[in-house]
């Protein structure tokens, strides 16, 4: 049995290599530098030749890691299978990520290929329960619940992950553009608020291929916002270079912890 890492940007695909051998699936265009693993190159428009490679190669456990945007087709460059394909792929890249990646993953297993989550090759990469850094006071539990009422709310319509909050007042949620576009828009908006930024999956979330994840770039900025605080999903959150994370979040007075 072999395994391969569909892989994006940003720090996880290194981290499932420690875990074990893993082919590395670079698409054109999507930076994977510096991971030493066997490379299977491959685009958007020939997925029928993407497939015939990873059953060359063995590979029958495929995992989704690392920040990766939506690409722009070519369709003269489709190869058969893509075509096939398109009928189904096609309706979702007008909508919210769950449901484009519902329908690569369903594409997936019915190419007998099993879907693996990162946090199935890693589970050490999740935070448990509990205070990881700083003291949390009652007025930040109340903002990060605040957000948290605010994420499930808005789960239905597939938006976003991160929200916050700041003395009951709703400062950013994350959309499109990112957490990082939004915390600017705290900065430049809000700053110095205090606030708690919460990151939680949304509801009915395949977590196999969309887990969220924070690093400590995450504590960076969410310090360079003028946070003071942020909530993560125990079980539900990647928490990425954790000896890291705790120690940037030390540093910087911000209070994190993990909730249920």
């Amino acid at each position: 049995m072999s395994r391969a890492i569909l892989s994006g940007a940003g720090r996880l695909p290194a981290l499932l290599l420690e875990a074990g051998p893993a082919h590395i699936v670079q698409f054109d265009g999507v930076p994977t530098a510096g991971l030493d693993a066997p490379v299977i190159k491959a685009r958007f428009e020939q997925l029928g030749s993407l497939f015939e490679a990873l059953r060359a190669e063995g590979v029958s456990e495929l995992c989704l890691a690392g920040a990766m945007a939506r690409p722009v087709l070519d369709p003269a460059s489709f190869d058969p299978r893509t075509v096939e394909l398109m009928p189904r792929i096609l309706p979702t890249l007008t909508r919210g990520d769950d449901a484009l990646l519902s329908t690569i993953v369903a594409i997936l297993e019915d190419e007998g290929f099993k879907i693996m989550g990162a946090h199935d090759i890693r589970p050490d990469l999740l935070a448990e329960e509990g205070i990881l850094a700083g003291m949390v006071s009652d007025a930040k539990r109340s903002d990060a619940a605040r957000a948290r009422m605010v994420l499930e709310a808005l789960s239905p319509l597939d938006v976003g992950q991160v929200a916050v909050v700041s003395n009951g007042q709703v400062l950013g949620i994350e959309t499109k553009p990112g957490t990082d576009a939004m915390l600017e828009f705290v900065a430049k908006n809000a700053p110095s608020s205090g606030g708690v930024l919460v990151k939680r999956a949304k509801t009915g979330q395949d977590l196999r291929v969309d887990m969220p994840s924070i690093g400590p770039d995450t504590i960076r900025r969410a310090d360079e916002a003028g946070l003071s605080g942020l909530c993560i999903e125990a079980g539900g959150v990647l928490v990425l270079d954790q000896s890291e994370v705790i120690a940037e979040a030390e540093a910087r007075g911000i209070a994190l912890w993990a909730e249920a």
